[in-house]
């Protein structure tokens, strides 16, 4: 279907590709196919990464050729350290980027599988609580719980991973408002609707950390989450807080790189609540907002940042 697409389109734009640009992942399809389709014609290919793709979409929508501060926030992306990347501050200029800092990694106990059941994710963050005796009690519904908790335990097929795709899953998971997803984001949707239902709550004071190295913890939200009783309180004080401490985060680093623009590119910027609450923050503090008009900020804008990229690497 793709190599269909391709040439399709080739023909129907009479355009010839001068170079081939695809996602760092070396398993999918669209990368095999580029490398495959760059070496038949002769072509240079570039590999961009995921989260770099999406930063650089917001440069290429807005036209900035100088340095900007890209606050990726999604599911997934394979980083350039070969763990599933998804909440990245990164340093992007032209071909290249800087990875700056990340939210603080989260367990998926069981994989890919831990993405599609908030309550694997929630299980995580009571472990990393010190409170894994809770997990099989807590989540006695799911017939895996107490297999999880010693997976958790033994560290047994628990890759980590920055994503904030999976830090909402996990808020989800301990206020008890999603389980088990039927479809991609249900949870993170049901949060925030259960959010806008409650209305605005200040932020949970020293709900956040940032160590010496920009890692962001929201480990002291994720602890009075575990024992919110009212769900759509807790839904709202997670988005105020989650706004709050990114704020934080951006803030400092934009100041010590001495960088004045700041685009936010990823799927969570779906959420309108954060969107809002964050670019006001940000704007307040002086600092040129970046985001997506004319395109979408999930994953169907990469292709654009990808070519934003090629194009970069042959002026």
């Amino acid at each position: 279907m793709l190599d269909d697409t391709v040439a399709r389109l080739c023909n129907e734009l009479d355009v010839q590709p001068e170079i081939v640009a695809h996602d760092l992942h070396p398993d999918f399809y669209s990368t095999q196919f580029a490398q495959t389709y760059a070496v038949q014609r002769g072509l240079p290919v570039v590999a961009v990464q995921h989260h770099h793709a999406h930063i650089a979409a917001l440069c290429a929508e807005h036209h900035i050729g100088e340095a900007v501060l890209g606050l990726a926030l999604d599911g997934v992306g394979l980083g350039t350290d070969n763990t599933p990347w998804g909440g990245e501050l990164l340093r992007v200029e032209g071909t290249g980027f800087e990875r700056l800092g990340h939210l603080a990694p989260l367990r998926l106990p069981g994989g890919d599988r831990a993405a599609r059941e908030p309550w694997r994710m929630a299980a995580a963050v009571l472990f990393q609580l010190g409170r894994s005796e809770e997990i099989a009690q807590r989540f006695s519904n799911q017939p895996g719980a107490q297999t999880v908790a010693e997976m958790l335990q033994k560290n047994l097929n628990c890759p980590i991973t920055s994503s904030a795709g999976r830090l909402f899953d996990a808020a989800a998971g301990l206020l008890g408002v999603n389980e088990i997803q039927a479809f991609e984001a249900q949870a993170a949707i049901q949060l925030q609707e259960l959010a806008q239902r409650h209305g605005e709550v200040v932020p949970l004071e020293e709900g956040w950390r940032i160590n010496e190295k920009s890692v962001l913890d929201f480990s002291p939200l994720l602890a009075v989450l575990a024992d919110c009783r009212d769900i759509d309180f807790g839904a709202a004080l997670f988005h105020a807080t989650l706004a709050a401490g990114l704020s934080d985060w951006v803030e400092r680093t934009a100041h010590q790189h001495n960088i004045a623009a700041v685009a936010l590119g990823g799927g969570c910027f779906h959420n309108d609540i954060l969107l809002r609450g964050l670019s006001d923050r940000l704007a307040g503090q002086g600092l040129r907002v970046l985001t997506a008009r004319q395109m979408q900020p999930n994953d169907s804008a990469i292709s654009l940042g990808q070519a934003w990229v090629a194009l970069q690497s042959i002026r």
